[in-house]
């Protein structure tokens, strides 16, 4: 008789097969819904998210935790500027990381269809629980909610199933067992080998604030598919998201009759962190860290004990040498730096253009206009307050705020950071794209901003531009850089440039979608060759030390025929 689990596999069976395929062949494909369009969710599905969410403010989170020694929490809207006035489970690292290695006896006994049929399960119901991801994503991370909805939502589940298909695929070519037979010294020996897939231990997940779902999902389905337990570690503004995805994860775990504790919160606030507690503690075999550079670097320093995953920052840059039309690049830079606040690891920062101008047809346009160009699209992109409130959202922290008003003092400001107002609400923490001429070099652009800053930088010709570029990716680390054009020689040279310097690129990128966007199943996020992450989302490496492999064999009499 099938059991539940059995048949959880079996109705995802389809929708698995096909996100190995698409990781195969990188073509464009999603199982998700990007919009949320009433027509295309059951009838109820946005107000009763919205119900959710409201419903949530105020009270304690329902979920207790092993080692639970209290209540924290202290997120504040971005939108509003209150308090959320939710508190989750405080918890002690000694028994929280305890319990979560007691799971791991049973979970790594299970099969291999098994873990993964309930890891599809736990991604379905987060798909359907999409529009209450969407309201607390917004009010936490700060993200406008067309992007809470569909960036948060549907590319973040894109991201846990390609974890999945993955860690399916890297599994499901180690096989069970298998029989050795070979003469040696004229004696026919025959071995029946075992292989078994052996987890490392607890992973700790370390979600970020601008943006916990895109990197947290494919953390946690990693590791939970390959038999490891996770320990989900929230930014301290931004738990509400992950403690949903916990509760729902924890829910599907007992239902299945597998011990919840295979997925734990471990919530704190600024004022009494708990992360250095989880990374040190002997029992943390694995770390996924989504976060500043200088926190990753320490991580990847200070945890030799563990396997550690980052993908943190970067200076990703922008080299334009020539279009057809500046109109278009114009509007796509704009629209990167407007885009969440460039509150994203994508987000265009240093833009390179050459002193003798930006070649246009028979023209050239010169580096002072190609800025003054750039702030008029940026004034445009924004001139409509829903508009701006819609692409913008809101910032997420007060640093973000902070780091704005200290670099608009730099002399070399075109166009100054100012709040626009939110047509929905008054209060929130807004920010419209600050934009500052510089040199190359300059150390004052080499580090990243997080937030919407845009560097107009005269570079002495074209080659120079690229070479500063590539050469600033290659040592300060970038995840997207981007460039624009019209030379075909010069389009070869840039996929050089920033190849050697171990760092993607994208060219001439003027479509619908943003530039920012980053594709499950086709996309390669992160290279790992240079400052801003040493994983990749995603790839084989991703999955395949979440486990080891260990055998034993057995000598078995031959048949008879065999001596013969």
């Amino acid at each position: 008789m099938a059991t539940l689990v059995d048949t959880w596999f079996s109705s995802h069976a389809q929708r698995l097969e096909r996100a190995v395929q698409a990781c195969a062949t990188r073509e464009a494909w999603t199982p998700f819904i990007e919009s949320p369009s009433g027509k295309l969710h059951p009838p109820g599905a946005k107000d009763a998210g919205l119900a959710w969410f409201q419903a949530a403010l105020g009270g304690p989170f329902p979920l207790s935790m092993p080692g639970e020694v209290g209540r924290t929490g202290a997120e504040v809207s971005p939108y509003t500027r209150g308090p959320l006035r939710i508190d989750y489970p405080k918890v002690e690292v000694e028994p929280l990381m305890a319990a979560a290695r007691a799971a791991m006896p049973a979970w790594r006994k299970t099969s291999v269809q098994d873990r993964v049929g309930v890891c599809l399960e736990i991604l379905d119901r987060l798909a359907q629980d999409v529009f209450s991801n969407a309201f607390a994503t917004m009010h936490t991370a700060g993200q406008g909610f067309m992007m809470s909805f569909a960036g948060s939502g549907a590319n973040s589940l894109d991201r846990g199933l390609e974890g999945i298909a993955f860690a399916y695929k890297a599994m499901k070519d180690i096989p069970t067992e298998a029989v050795f037979e070979r003469r040696f010294g004229g004696e026919p020996v025959r071995l029946r080998k075992r292989y078994r897939l052996m987890p490392r231990g607890v992973a700790i997940v370390i979600s970020c604030g601008s943006y916990p779902a895109w990197n947290a999902y494919p953390a946690l389905f990693a590791n939970l598919a390959t038999a490891n337990p996770v320990v989900l570690k929230p930014h301290p503004e931004c738990i509400l998201p992950m403690a949903r995805m916990v509760q729902i994860a924890r829910d599907t775990l007992l239902e299945a009759g597998f011990d919840p504790n295979l997925v734990t919160l471990a919530a704190d606030t600024r004022a009494e962190p708990i992360t250095k507690q989880l990374l040190r503690h002997s029992q943390t075999a694995i770390i996924d860290y989504t976060g500043s550079q200088q926190f990753g670097a320490w991580i990847e320093a200070n945890c030799n004990h563990a396997d550690v995953y980052t993908e943190t920052a970067g200076c990703n840059a922008v080299v334009v040498e020539s279009a057809d039309a500046l109109e278009p690049v114009l509007d796509a830079l704009a629209q990167s730096l407007c885009l969440f606040s460039a509150q994203m690891c994508t987000a265009a920062q240093n833009i390179f253009v050459p002193s003798d101008g930006v070649r246009v047809g028979e023209t050239r346009v010169l580096p002072d206009a190609f800025a003054a160009g750039l702030v008029a699209a940026i004034d445009r992109m924004l001139a409509d307050p829903k508009h701006a409130a819609g692409i913008c959202g809101a910032l997420q922290t007060d640093s973000i705020e902070a780091m704005l008003h200290k670099l608009g003092k730099h002399p070399g400001v075109v166009r100054a950071s100012q709040p626009y107002d939110h047509p929905q609400y008054p209060r929130a923490r807004t920010a419209t794209p600050l934009v500052v001429r510089a040199s190359a070099p300059d150390p004052v652009y080499q580090q990243e901003h997080f937030g919407p800053v845009g560097f107009v930088i005269e570079a002495r010709d074209r080659d120079h531009a690229l070479q500063q570029a590539a050469h600033d990716a290659g040592a300060f680390g970038s995840i997207a850089n981007y460039a624009y054009s019209v030379d075909p020689d010069f389009r070869e040279a840039i996929e050089d440039a920033f190849a050697e310097n171990g760092s993607s690129v994208g060219i001439n990128l003027l479509g619908q979608r943003p530039i920012n966007f980053t594709a499950a199943f086709s996309d390669y996020h992160v290279t790992g060759l240079n400052p801003a992450g040493n994983a990749c989302l995603t790839d084989l490496a991703f999955v395949t030390r979440r486990f080891r492999v260990v055998q034993s064999k057995t000598e078995e009499t031959c048949p008879a025929s065999t001596t013969s």
